[in-house]
């Protein structure tokens, strides 16, 4: 019996624990990425351990996210990222160079490596045949302390693709029917890798739109095998050198399998207000649009752009519709201005704007009331364009395109025209926008702490007896962005959690911080894949900074669920689902003898409102155990020394 491409990497990756689903093992990691959104807490975390010198091969920080720099907040982030990355043999990417993976795509994935970084679409790697998963900072900041991750083992889900995409169809199609197939939470738990002959018709950055959106199914990461497209785009980029030939074996046994015959697909839109969300464009119908938004991580390639800049040439943005394009990187923006494709962009009447994240997180662009908003984007959640009324819907680059000449939804196979090819061009090195940490030392390097930077909160040891009463009544789906907003109003403050605190969960309950305040010890009922979405470690650390104690849900999203444990806040399962109607806001919950329960891997809440008890589940790792009853990760590490 076979193994899959994602096993083999893991295997020869493998540290300690026993390759199979389910079981803990640690793992080699190789390269991490930051972005300063998330970054700042980061590297608080890495200075905080008093590590001398990283343990990865590479690591990398990128600055993308908070380049609007309205107030000095942002620019002291990245002073402060900056500093630290110098102390510790970081390379770090300056503001303008482009989003962290695009670049890191460009530069430094190389296939069968591992890589671990602090923004939830980390898996974009897989795209070149790594093993790259996003986490929570704290996760990413042991990676660079020792070298190593925890994980628990995943299935694999096998995505065998035949045919090839017809013109006006792309990779972002492919990804939203798979979404469509197997919703927002089918991925939680496994690896999703791509096989079949399909997978020869599709470039890297195709593979790379699929595996970057594949954090939308909440898959541990996604994964394509490592073939001659992938040393073709190593050899555009000028590094050929790093190409290595990996596949699954040809009988690999996989857990499940969905078949995908790309030449049946047609041009999919992700609606209101959810990417599994999907319906065919012709179905949705020619909807009125005011705003079209072409980029991100996950549609900011040069292929992308360049079929952009052709169907544009020589059109004009409708009169009702603003365009805005944002490259992937500084490179892309540099071969799009010599070989013409700029200007075929500007002359249509789109608006260039950074290479950076922008608008996909809110920083900027925010369409107007009641708007309804095309984007290449990857989520589409209520709110998160800035705009709480906004519908946005989530479209490939060829469709946006097209939608922003016509002024309505449109689908490219019915309009008449030709999509040219685009043909393969190859990249000048450039690492203008690359600081490198020549001569770091940690002691004669000084850190730039700014005033708006203030300590990440710790918790304490879990106490014999908890007693929390019910903040928060949520629902199911709970994303991220429903936890801790971000947005250009609240992204210069993701390094100051007190700040942070007076708006956690503002667009679910606005009286939940004053609540939790006037409470003192709280808990959080929740229903189905509570905390989709970001990696962000915020929904995490404030509400610890607020005073939740536990959150007891029907289920939880990964990169979410470890956060909670990394900061010492359990996340509990209910054992009877139904058990989540007996719940209100300002019931008294008590959990007695929680060390003892949380060992044994049963906790019982008493809720002495009704004087019922509930049995739920942990599923904690001993690892998980450990971090549980120390009150977080690094308190664990400190009681480890």
């Amino acid at each position: 019996m076979g193994n899959t491409l994602a096993y083999k990497i893991l295997q020869s990756h493998l540290l300690d624990g026993t390759l199979s689903p389910g079981n803990e093992i640690t793992i080699k990691m190789d390269q991490t990425l930051t972005q300063d959104s998330t970054g700042t807490m980061v590297y608080l975390q890495l200075e905080a351990m008093n590590v001398d010198k990283i343990q990865t091969e590479l690591s990398v920080a990128y600055i993308d996210h908070n380049t609007l720099q309205t107030g000095f907040e942002n620019a002291d982030d990245h002073a402060f990222i900056k500093s630290v990355a110098q102390r510790h043999g970081v390379l770090f990417s300056k503001p303008g160079n482009g989003i962290c993976h695009q670049l890191h795509l460009e530069n430094y994935g190389k296939p069968g490596k591992t890589l671990l970084g602090s923004d939830s679409h980390t898996p974009t790697g897989g795209g070149l045949g790594m093993i790259a998963i996003g986490a929570g900072g704290l996760d990413v900041a042991m990676a660079m302390a020792k070298g190593t991750y925890s994980l628990t083992v995943p299935k694999v889900i096998k995505v065998e693709l035949t045919g090839s995409l017809r013109p006006w169809v792309s990779a972002k199609d492919v990804i939203l029917y798979v979404l469509q197939k197997l919703t927002v939470k089918g991925g939680v738990g496994k690896i999703v890798e791509y096989t079949g002959e399909g997978v020869k018709s599709l470039s890297v950055t195709d593979r790379a739109t699929i595996t970057n959106m594949g954090a939308e199914l909440g898959a541990t990461t996604s994964i394509f095998p490592s073939d001659e497209n992938t040393l073709k785009y190593l050899t555009e980029q000028g590094r050929p050198e790093d190409f290595t030939p990996l596949a699954a074996d040809a009988d690999a046994v996989y857990d499940e399998i969905l078949k995908v015959n790309l030449s049946e697909l047609t041009p999919l839109a992700a609606m209101p207000h959810s990417p599994d969300n999907v319906d065919s464009v012709k179905n949705i119908g020619s909807i009125k649009i005011d705003q079209v938004a072409i980029g991100s991580c996950t549609n900011s390639s040069y292929t992308d752009l360049m079929k952009v800049a052709a169907i544009l040439k020589g059109n004009k943005i409708h009169k009702d519709v603003s365009l805005v394009i944002s490259p992937g990187s500084s490179k892309i923006l540099s071969k799009l201005a010599e070989n013409g494709a700029l200007a075929d962009m500007i002359n249509a009447g789109a608006r260039i704007i950074e290479n950076a994240c922008g608008p996909c997180i809110g920083m900027g662009q925010s369409p107007k009331s009641g708007a309804v908003s095309l984007r290449t984007f990857n989520r589409n959640f209520k709110g998160r364009s800035g705009t709480l009324d906004a519908d946005v819907y989530l479209v490939s680059p060829e469709t946006a395109a097209i939608s922003a000449i016509t002024g309505v939804l449109t689908d490219g196979m019915s309009c008449g025209r030709e999509l040219p090819d685009i043909p393969s061009v190859s990249f000048s090195f450039n690492d203008h926008f690359i600081i490198y940490p020549e001569g770091a030392d940690k002691q004669n390097t000084e850190v730039e702490m700014g005033p708006n930077i203030k300590p990440f909160p710790r918790n304490t040891a879990l106490t014999d007896e908890v007693r929390a009463a019910v903040a928060l009544h949520a629902g199911n789906n709970i994303t991220t962005d429903d936890i801790m907003p971000s947005d250009s109003r609240l992204l210069p403050y993701r390094s100051n959690i007190p700040h942070l605190s007076n708006y956690c969960f503002e667009k679910i309950d606005s009286q939940f911080a004053a609540r939790c305040k006037e409470l003192g010890s709280c808990a959080i009922i929740g229903g189905e894949n509570y905390g989709q979405g970001s990696s962000r470690e915020h929904a995490a650390l404030v509400p610890l900074y607020l005073g939740v104690k536990f959150v007891l849900a029907k289920s939880f999203a990964r990169i979410h669920r470890s956060n909670l444990i990394n900061s010492g806040i359990m996340p509990l399962v209910f054992e009877n689902p139904a058990d989540y109607d007996d719940f209100a806001i300002g019931q008294q919950l008590v959990i007695r003898q929680a060390k003892k329960q949380i060992q044994e891997g049963v906790v019982v809440v008493n809720n002495l409102d009704n004087g019922k008890e509930y049995k739920t589940l942990t599923n904690f790792s001993e690892l998980e155990i450990q971090m549980i009853l120390c009150g977080g990760k690094i308190n664990s590490i400190n009681g480890a020394k």
